[in-house]
């Protein structure tokens, strides 16, 4: 193999691939990226973790087609250490791949392709189209409530199903039991009769990245156990997580009467300034509802006290709620009206939060004892 290639284009598609890699394995093949050379000029880049899988195909001169494999994030280093602007020669023969730019010179060990595992699609029945902005906003409205307890494996992804209430809409939610964000969309045409999902971590954060140098639109095609994300010159594919998402919607408080409208902003920084003094075993804020006015207070054993008062529109029966602060703070970054509606019941019962009645988002967070 044989091929010669821009600097910037190749540590590009690297960056891209690199990243699927994980830092310690036990397999040493899956330490690599497989590089192919084409006949028809470009050069095939992939990398895998078994669960996930990177494709990505980036222009090149090729001189001598075939492929091989070399360390991911080895490749990578160099990569970003070459002279920008550089043209970099790839050459690959007898168990190593020499790596020339300007005056630098690398030899690296190599693994044969054929050792290279490859994740099995199978058939993907399912196939529509969504935004790339869609789907930023999908996952940004979601992802800060997936789960990080591997006990509970289910929840450690976001849940996508289709359903009709009343119109056709696709629904995206995540939960780690403390708090739930969903978000609700017109279903795609293609989506129809799709399985329910559960798209684990990993893949929505690299997923999320290669948005980011997109502006059309994302190819999805899946099965009840994959994933595909058809990105143009990436594609990402990943199995699913294989479990059943908790009804979640039995948790989100439809009779919650008491209702507070505040400008999200100004709550958002009352709620990070006195949150300062809290510590990981006091993360509550408490908010002691009175008419139209608010009050944040935390009480910390090793700081001491803080107290803000707050606008907020609120006509019902005063009470006192108490909340994790971090959790509160994660949902307020995701609501950008003028002013958001948050729905109480009591002390010890689900609050929900959202923007108002027709916004895509709903949140639902539950109140801690202070």
């Amino acid at each position: 193999m044989k091929a010669t290639i821009e600097r910037a284009t190749l540590l590009k598609g690297l960056s891209h691939v690199q990243s699927v890699v994980e830092r310690r394995n036990t397999i040493p093949i899956l330490s690599n990226v497989l590089i192919e050379a084409t006949a028809e000029g470009g050069l095939k880049l992939m990398a895998t973790d078994l669960d996930l899988q990177i494709n990505e195909t980036i222009s090149a001169a090729v001189d001598q087609p075939g492929a091989t494999t070399v360390s991911a994030h080895t490749l990578f280093d160099i990569c970003r250490k070459l002279p920008e602007g550089s043209q970099v020669s790839l050459a690959a023969a007898d168990g190593k791949m020499t790596i020339m730019a300007g005056r630098a010179k690398f030899q690296l060990g190599t693994l044969p392709r054929d050792d290279f595992p490859v994740i099995a699609e199978g058939e993907l029945p399912v196939s529509f189209e969504l935004p790339a902005e869609t789907l930023k906003q999908i996952i940004d409205k979601t992802r800060f409530a997936i789960s990080t307890e591997e006990t509970r494996y289910y929840l450690n992804g976001i849940f996508w199903h289709v359903s009709d209430d009343p119109l056709p809409v696709l629904k995206a939610a995540a939960t780690d039991g403390h708090r739930l964000a969903r978000i609700t969309l017109p279903r795609p045409d293609g989506a129809e009769g799709m399985p329910d999902v559960i798209i684990p971590r990993k893949c929505i954060a690299e997923l999320r990245k290669l948005l980011d140098e997109i502006d059309g639109s994302v190819g999805v095609s899946l099965s009840p156990t994959k994933i595909r994300f058809d990105l143009g010159q990436a594609l990402l594919t990943s199995k699913l997580i294989d479990g059943t998402f908790p009804d979640y919607s039995r948790v989100i408080p439809t009779g919650n009467d008491k209702i507070l409208k505040i400008d999200p902003r100004s709550f958002e920084e009352g709620v990070d300034r006195v949150s300062t003094i809290a510590t990981e075993k006091t993360r509550a804020v408490k908010m002691a509802l009175d008419r139209d006015k608010i009050i944040l207070s935390v009480t910390s054993p090793e700081n001491g006290t803080a107290a803000e008062e707050v606008p907020g529109e609120y006509t019902a029966l005063g009470f006192e709620i108490g909340f994790n602060s971090r959790y509160l703070l994660d949902i307020l970054g995701q609501l950008h009206g003028d002013t958001i509606e948050v729905h109480l019941a009591d002390a010890a019962a689900p609050t929900l939060i959202r923007e108002n009645d027709k916004s895509a988002a709903l949140y639902v967070l539950m109140p801690m004892r202070v």
